[in-house]
């Protein structure tokens, strides 16, 4: 009797033995440390799991291509993998690459458009962004709003584009709906127009309101803007920047957005102005001055007459740091 127990006790310690290792076997390499040495950005491929098993295995993400497909067939039913750019962690376990792949959020890049670009910057600037696919055309001038937009791998560059012309529309519409009330102003587009030229006149956040308003004042008298921005805009075929300082000959040229020449607004913006001096030619400073020049230090002296405009102009090309 003790002899035939003996027969089955050395198959069965053997069976447990081997299933013990297994467990150890798969327990190490579902959950056990991934050869990651730290976090790693992969672009993983459209196709079947030996080919995403591949990819993994080439950025050191798995060990084995076999293990991955097995651990992927075994748990199936808890979703499809995905293709896309993911971001893995240091040291990531099976599981945690293969929960990556289903439920994971794809990396974000971000493409920031500053305000006060032109139509070409901005599409030169869209042109460059990294991992984006396709060519992008000049958008119309003024017609998106300057932001930092988010976008994945291999997203087409012309829907940024889109995305950042849908923006404008959005947020346009309720501060044109609350404007302030008798503007010189026809249309939402006149506002971008007279925003933009505000954009380019002053880099000082407090003066929008106040440069804002001499212009708007000066439509309301019928004179010139005589804006340097939309001049150099004219001059530099819309690149909206001279490789020269701007001169009294400049000023003599016929142009359209030659506002020392035309009355009125430019045939249309100048650049994509932002947020806040889109909000300054809507509620601008309750003032009357007409006239304001550089103060040398990047802002400007405001005048409500021709007189203390010469005056300051006057004055002020004696500061050692006037910027005309």
């Amino acid at each position: 009797m003790i002899g035939r127990l003996s027969r089955w006790i050395l198959p069965l310690v053997a069976l447990l033995a081997v299933i013990g290792v297994g467990r150890s076997y798969i327990g190490q390499t579902w959950l056990g440390p991934g050869p990651l040495v730290q976090e790693t950005t992969v672009v993983v491929p459209h196709g079947d799991t030996r080919t995403v098993g591949a990819a993994l295995q080439q950025a050191s993400v798995i060990d084995g291509v076999f293990a991955f497909r097995v651990a992927e067939r075994l748990t199936q039913s808890d979703g499809a993998l995905h293709a896309g750019e993911f971001a893995f962690p240091a040291h990531a376990s099976l599981r945690d690459v293969l929960g990556i792949l289903r439920h994971g959020r794809q990396v974000e890049h971000h493409l920031t458009i500053p305000e006060g670009l032109t139509a070409q910057q901005i599409a030169t600037l869209i042109g460059q962004a990294p991992v984006m696919t396709g060519t992008v055309t000049a958008p119309e001038e003024g017609a998106i709003l300057p932001n930092t937009y988010d976008y994945l791998y291999g997203a087409p560059r012309q829907s940024l584009l889109h995305h950042a012309e849908a923006a404008l529309d959005t947020t346009l519409a309720p501060l044109w709906t609350s404007r302030a009330a008798g503007l010189p102003l026809d249309s939402p587009r006149d506002a971008i127009t007279l925003a933009s030229i505000v954009e380019r006149e002053t880099a000082k956040p407090e003066e929008r309101a106040m440069v804002a308003s001499v212009y708007l004042n000066r439509l309301r008298a019928g004179m010139k803007l005589q804006a340097d921005p939309t001049v150099i805009y004219g001059a530099s075929k819309g690149s909206g920047a001279l490789n020269r300082p701007l001169t009294h000959a400049d000023l003599l040229v016929p142009d359209p957005y030659n506002t020392y020449l035309n009355p009125g607004l430019p045939p249309g913006p100048i650049a994509a102005p932002g947020i806040a001096s889109i909000e300054a030619v809507l509620h601008p400073a309750d003032t009357d001055a007409l006239y304001f020049v550089a103060d040398g230090s990047g802002g400007h002296v405001f005048s409500h007459d021709y007189g203390n405009q010469v005056k300051n102009v006057a004055k002020l090309r004696k500061h050692p740091a006037r910027r005309d």
